[in-house]
């Protein structure tokens, strides 16, 4: 009761701007759930039009592709009237790939067809919500928060090239890359180095996609499962012993304090 009547006191920016990035209480996570459920729903909008697809079917996602750029210019908008300091927001990452995600919106009336690419960066908002899903699927361990978040870096990067290279070569190399599965074959199988040969790019946009596809699969993979490694030999060195004051269940052998709250350890036979 306490706490309600304190936050019904804050200035209805502030509440705003808590709820935005809140995860905690129910109200925040709706509003965070639904953003994230109409990112997805965007994205699959976007894998879908890339197939032959009926024209009444197409208008209707086409409204609702419109109507969520609607939502997401509005939430870019509302973030930035809760900032607090407007120009380190407009800097900020997350407030770059918010903008750079509605700018094919914004910018629909232009007729450039190129701005059309910038839509893949949709999916890089999820970047926001990564706690989020950690929350949701309860992963609580530093190993599988890891393992979460390569995972989600390993797919997100994947389909973003795969949405990159579809829009390059799908004008000039419609056989190739008929759909979006046939960009996201060609991407898994570039970043991974594999390299079947099956699947080439025609175009010198193409090409350059794909010089950085293997950059960024030779660079991002091995530092990822690099991550991941360390952190498995450091849970080696670890033993099962609850903190009796934040619960945090396993502490180096040698640890006489918890590394989070700092509660002395009992004495066990390690």
């Amino acid at each position: 009761m306490e706490f309600n009547l304190n936050f019904s006191t804050i200035p209805l920016r502030r509440k705003i701007a808590h709820y935005l990035e809140d995860i905690e209480t129910p109200v925040g996570r709706a509003v965070n759930l639904f953003i994230l459920a109409l990112i997805l729903l965007s994205s699959a909008i976007f894998v879908a039009q890339t197939y032959p697809i009926p024209d009444s079917v197409r208008t209707i996602i086409d409204t609702i592709d419109r109507l969520i750029g609607v939502i997401f210019v509005t939430e870019y908008l509302i973030r930035l009237w809760c900032a607090e300091e407007k120009l380190k927001f407009f800097f900020s990452p997350f407030a770059l790939v918010d903008l750079i995600a509605i700018l094919p919106f914004i910018l629909r009336l232009t007729n450039i067809q190129f701005i059309r690419i910038f839509r893949w960066f949709r999916l890089l908002r999820l970047i926001r919500f990564i706690n989020l899903k950690i929350y949701f699927l309860r992963i609580s361990s530093e190993d599988g928060v890891i393992f979460a978040r390569i995972l989600f870096t390993l797919f997100t990067i994947i389909f973003i090239y795969s949405g990159f290279i579809y829009q390059v070569e799908h004008r000039v190399n419609a056989e190739a890359f008929g759909t979006f599965l046939d960009a996201f074959y060609f991407s898994v199988v570039t970043m991974t180095t594999v390299g079947f040969g099956d699947v080439t790019p025609v175009s010198e946009g193409g090409r350059l996609l794909t010089v950085l596809m293997i950059l960024t699969g030779i660079a991002l993979i091995p530092w990822q499962l690099g991550d991941l490694i360390k952190q498995l030999l450091k849970t080696a060195n670890q033993v099962e012993k609850s903190c009796s004051g934040c619960g945090l269940p396993f502490h180096d052998k040698d640890a006489q304090f918890c590394k989070i709250c700092g509660t002395k350890l009992e004495k066990t036979n390690w």
